[in-house]
């Protein structure tokens, strides 16, 4: 609909795997890597991990279309199968000949060995992909384990990866699985895009097309990786929505309040009545209530109606009488919510937007980026990234330099790390550390640094001292983006499933002492599911998503704060 309006050649959004379209950001170059490993001399049994949408099928496919020599390779899509069907499976993909009537498991694993012995004596390795691998039912994954012992004096034989999401690492952490998790030799978790790589990712993808590089605002890039996550296909569904925008109003880039109403259809209703992500995505509360009016009572057409008055033409349809009847939405409010880096996304739901309008655009009624407050001095609060990194560590560290380093990269040398993400005001307290903040000032992003906060008030740390003002002065120009330091006390930035040893158990007496209940055997150095049970008790409390892995915000909430910078004093 919009491809010859942006002069692109194809939909550059498409959540279809095309090869053509492949970004390959580092730790997708890394993640293939290890899936190239597999499948070398050496290769073994290798563990890819990732979260829904990331980019594990595109690895996948990207390391089949390697052409890779001498290598078979079989695909098992389908993982809920009993053990028998699943050997089955295998010998059917790499053409293994067996009577298949009346077949039996033992009858199949020994064509198999010898079908593998040959290629063997030929020169050919053979490697088994599982997609979905946390589907695997423990039996069929007993079976994986027995089909690792096919091997020779010096290799294995079958070389197997297991592709699924983070519930495979859980799965494989069993008691009873140990033997199968002690044979994985290399272990990758694919995480999600960051905001310089989403960035380069939605230019790829409209220089692919071939469109413009910047069809999007730095702003309403910077709006669809935090409303995406970072996620690739959340980023193509969002961006798909937001061209389909423009092209309504005839614009010829997309600008952040497009980017922001595309992110709430493409949330879905359901999701944008939950508190949390309201308020993690910062929508208006006049457009969330117009949208469930108006969905609500006539559907897709009155949809319709709602778009083309949120993105209004200079001659507009008159509304229909069941819109002209609509209530008026209430005041927007604001509304505490958990950081929206821990808020999970919902399925995306389809939309059906009005035709693009012919007649020329006005500019939106009411901007998307606030001006600057009165009451805030910019000039003297906001500095560049890099001073304020600068003042940020010497807050914890008063000598401290970064050299010709990164500041990120020097501080982790000390044990201090960087935590970016996004949030509100309340978690901003609850976490209660120093936290350099992104405005959005007239279309233009600052840097301010975050020294105290009070339930109205905040104070900015500046060259020329600190400077206080009302949370609702600060609040409009907030982008929601926060980056802090905290201090690690292990080796380990995330504690799960697959770690061992001295982090365990230094998170069982953490966590033992956090929730004044003993949790395991303190000297045991192995993830059990008392342990996983325990963190999500204490993220709970702590108003953090309950994924069960003590990550980033976990370690965080769990660190001893003595002789660090605090927000406010507690007792």
């Amino acid at each position: 609909m919009y491809t010859s309006f942006f002069n692109l050649r194809e939909v550059p959004f498409s959540i279809a795997p095309d090869p053509a379209y492949l970004y390959m950001s580092p730790r997708h170059q890394e993640a293939l890597g290890h899936l190239l490993y597999g499948t070398g001399q050496y290769g073994g049994f290798v563990q890819l991990t990732g979260e829904v949408g990331t980019g594990k099928t595109t690895i996948v496919r990207t390391l089949l279309a390697q052409k890779l020599q001498n290598v078979d390779v079989a695909m098992i899509h389908n993982p809920r199968q009993s053990e028998p069907e699943f050997v089955q499976s295998i010998c059917d993909e790499l053409g293994v000949k067996y009577v298949k009537a009346g077949a039996t498991l033992k009858v199949m694993v020994d064509a198999l060995n010898a079908f593998l012995l040959d290629q063997h004596a030929a020169g050919r390795r053979t490697v088994l992909i599982i997609d979905e691998a946390q589907q695997l039912a423990p039996e069929v994954l007993e079976q994986v384990r027995l089909l690792t012992n096919l091997e020779t004096t010096k290799e294995k034989l079958l070389r197997i990866m297991l592709i699924g999401q983070p519930e495979l690492a859980e799965l494989l952490g069993r008691q009873d699985l140990r033997q199968l998790a002690q044979r994985i030799t290399a272990r990758y978790h694919l995480t999600p895009l960051d905001s310089g790589e989403t960035a380069e990712y939605i230019a790829h993808r409209l220089q692919v097309a071939g469109g413009a590089r910047d069809l999007f605002s730095p702003a309403a890039v910077k709006l669809v990786h935090k409303y995406s996550g970072g996620v690739p296909r959340l980023v193509n569904i969002i961006c798909d929505r937001a061209l389909l925008g423009a092209y309504s109003r005839s614009l010829r880039q997309v600008s952040p309040e497009i980017v922001q109403v595309a992110a709430g259809e493409v949330l879905g209703l359901g999701a944008l009545q939950q508190p949390a992500l309201r308020a993690a995505l910062k929508l208006p509360r006049p457009t969330l209530r117009s949208l469930e009016i108006g969905l609500a009572v006539v559907g897709l057409a009155v949809a319709a109606l709602l778009l083309r008055e949120r993105w209004p033409v200079s001659d507009p349809a008159p509304a229909s009488a069941v819109a002209a009847s609509m209530p008026a939405p209430p005041a927007a409010e604001p509304v505490a919510a958990p950081a929206a880096a821990e808020v999970a996304m919902a399925t995306p739901a389809a939309v059906v937007v009005a035709p693009a309008p012919t007649a020329a655009v006005p500019p939106p009624a009411t901007p998307i980026v606030a001006a600057a407050a009165p009451g805030l001095d910019l000039n003297g609060a906001s500095a560049p990234l890099n001073q304020l990194m600068l003042r940020l560590g010497r807050l914890w560290l008063r000598d401290f330099r970064a050299g010709n380093e990164k500041a990120c990269r020097a501080l982790h040398r000390l044990r201090l790390e960087c935590l970016k993400g996004n949030a509100e005001w309340s978690d901003l307290a609850a976490m209660n550390l120093p936290a350099i903040l992104t405005l959005s000032v007239q279309g233009e992003l600052r840097y301010v640094l975050l020294r105290e906060l009070g339930r109205d008030q905040a104070v900015l740390l500046t060259e020329q001292g600190k400077q206080s003002l009302q949370l609702s002065t600060l609040d409009p120009l907030w982008t929601g983006e926060y980056l802090l330091l905290w201090q690690r006390e292990t080796d380990e930035l995330s504690i799960g499933p697959e770690t061992r040893g001295e982090p365990v158990q230094w998170l069982r007496i953490r966590l033992a002492d956090r929730l004044k209940k003993a949790v395991g055997d303190p000297a045991d150095g192995r993830w059990d599911a008392e342990l996983r049970e325990a963190v999500q008790r204490f993220q709970t409390i702590h108003g953090i998503r309950p994924d069960g892995i003590a990550g980033a915000r976990t370690l965080l909430a769990l660190a001893d704060r003595r002789g660090a910078p605090l927000l406010s004093p507690r007792p």
